[in-house]
């Protein structure tokens, strides 16, 4: 991470991202870096056991329990800490404002004051952030234009399978994707991603189209399975997971516009195998 950087990063509950965090510490403090490791939301008995599970060596990470982002400041500077994690912003809240914690005043200022520290201080910086169920940020939209990075943290629930998909990045490349594997000793880097995403079937089959994606700097092969079937609904029915519906709208009436395929009265499924979300942006998938 680049000194004094700001580094949003959001996800479904339950998907990983403590873990991810705490793993991502554990290994840059092995150097001579501090780091400091805010909960406001599980005890510090939950996430030194978690740091135990995953046999990480915490000795350079101090942990501390505190939602007011003042005490944050203040013990992140006695400490002389080079790395902060605040889990989760909502959580926190600053004496300056009335409103309660994770309201979006809330939010909004004590992500104000740990941006102002953390440049001030050089001191780079990570804040996990709850998201809504259309799968956005929780919070004010200005929250993520005051970080440096906006990173989603992705997985199918069920699936050991996890994404990490970068929205913004003033530093590098956007859109990139890392794919990890969650095991019992945490999250590992999976080499070869494109293998997940095509089903194990060696013969093509009907409905079936590998597609290749272009995510950041590396291109990523992808199955897309389809199925049309014939509707019993007043509505015909369109299932697109993976991919955006209105794009898929879109190319199904070219579709029968200019071709001799033609889906009225059918009822159309479409998934991207592996539980990935092809971005609306991209147009390498439309073919």
């Amino acid at each position: 991470m680049t000194k004094g950087s700001i580094v949003l990063l959001g996800g479904e509950p339950g998907v990983g991202k403590s873990t991810l965090l705490i793993q991502a510490m554990a290994a840059i403090c092995e150097s001579s870096e501090k780091g400091l490791y805010v909960t406001g939301e599980e005890s510090l008995d939950q996430v030194t056991s978690r740091g135990d599970r995953l046999k990480l060596n915490m000795d350079k990470i101090n942990f501390l329990s505190e939602t007011c982002v003042e005490n944050i400041i203040y013990q992140s500077e006695k400490n002389k800490v080079s790395f902060l994690v605040v889990d989760s912003i909502q959580t926190i809240h600053t004496e300056d404002s009335d409103s309660t914690a994770g309201s979006p005043s809330q939010v909004r200022d004590s992500t104000a004051k740990v941006t102002a520290y953390a440049k001030n201080h050089n001191v780079s910086s990570i804040l996990i952030g709850h998201v809504t169920k259309e799968g956005g940020i929780a919070g004010p939209k200005v929250l993520e234009h005051m970080v440096d990075t906006v990173l989603s943290f992705e997985g199918e629930r069920g699936s050991r399978y996890k994404m990490l998909r970068s929205t913004k990045n003033r530093f590098g490349q956007v859109n990139e994707l890392g794919v990890f594997a969650m095991l019992e000793t945490g999250l590992k880097e999976v080499k070869n991603p494109s293998s997940l995403f095509l089903s194990s079937e060696s013969e093509a089959s009907s409905g079936s189209a590998i597609m290749v994606s272009q995510e950041g700097t590396r291109p990523l092969l992808f199955e897309v399975q389809s199925l049309v079937s014939e509707s019993f609904l007043e509505t015909p029915v369109l299932v697109p997971i993976g991919l955006n519906y209105q794009r898929i709208r879109m190319i199904l009436a070219i579709m029968q516009k200019h071709t001799t395929v033609k889906t009225f009265n059918q009822d159309v499924y479409i998934n991207v195998v592996g539980g990935i979300q092809i971005p609306s942006t991209e147009t390498s998938c439309d073919l």
